[in-house]
């Protein structure tokens, strides 16, 4: 090889590099025998506020982020490491039951780890978990189903939904200020438009009941009152539904409160 030859060696190496496949660290590290319970894993999945970065350790999710505002894979391992003290390492299979939780907005039986948040936050998130896909709650009602000793004040609930770990698992994009606007305290506002649309929540529909003034749904037939956006409440005929400004007026009107979407009565 003369002299010439080598220089277009050298000039050509960049080309003869390939990208380390994205699983390779964790493949290395379970060739080394470095247990699960050491670290998380990650993958990245679409949605439709775009992707969500979801990591899980062997037991459960860990945490999970959308990457709407630009977040990238390396800016998601630092946050992860920052709030949980473990190492995110790219690649894996999903969680078990991932999917289908992301597809259908059926999260709630997917398990969390909040474990290492405050106790009032944890409360505040667990009652989030607990509103069905496709419906609404207020902030009043979030207070009240997190079960504390002393209720958080509102205040207290948009701070815990802004700290929100595991973004769309943990369905923040369904909790509305009390007049039925959506606070999107977790979210860019188009991400949660989207993740409601996605829902088929017709949010027009819920503006035009709050300029109403009309906070519950009651049918006629049956004298149960509901959340606006309650299964039961979405099956009342228009001949057959009755507006009400508060609990107190329906209860008042001989109605009881609906026993799935549990209205505040207060």
């Amino acid at each position: 090889m003369n002299e010439g030859d080598g220089d277009g060696v050298t000039r050509r190496l960049p080309e003869l590099t390939a990208e380390a496949p994205e699983d390779f660290a964790l493949r290395v590290l379970r060739r080394v025998g470095i247990s699960e319970d050491h670290y998380d894993t990650y993958t990245r999945l679409d949605t439709a506020a775009g992707g969500l970065f979801v990591a899980a350790s062997p037991r459960a999710v860990t945490g999970a982020c959308l990457d709407s505002a630009g977040l990238t894979p390396t800016g998601f391992e630092e946050l992860h490491r920052a709030r949980t003290g473990r190492s995110a390492i790219p690649g894996g299979r999903p969680p078990a039951g991932l999917v289908p939780a992301l597809r259908t907005g059926r999260a709630h039986r997917l398990p969390i780890d909040l474990s290492g948040l405050p106790e009032q936050q944890r409360a505040v998130l667990e009652a989030v978990r607990r509103i069905p896909a496709g419906q609404l709650r207020p902030l009043g009602w979030i207070a009240r189903e997190a079960g504390t000793a002393v209720p958080p004040s509102a205040s207290e609930v948009l701070r815990a939904l802004a700290a929100n770990p595991v973004a769309v698992l943990i369905p923040c994009h369904r909790v509305t200020h009390d007049n039925g606007s959506p606070c999107d305290a977790a979210y860019l506002p188009k991400a949660g438009a989207a993740l409601r649309r996605a829902e088929q929540i017709d949010m027009r529909r819920v503006a035009e009941l709050s300029r109403a003034g009309t906070v519950f749904l009651g049918s006629d037939t049956t004298f149960i009152y509901c959340h606006p956006t309650c299964a039961h409440a979405r099956r009342i005929t228009p001949a057959h539904r009755v507006h009400f400004r508060t609990a107190q007026d329906a209860r008042e009107a001989g109605y009881r409160a609906c026993k799935s979407c549990r209205p505040i009565t207060v």
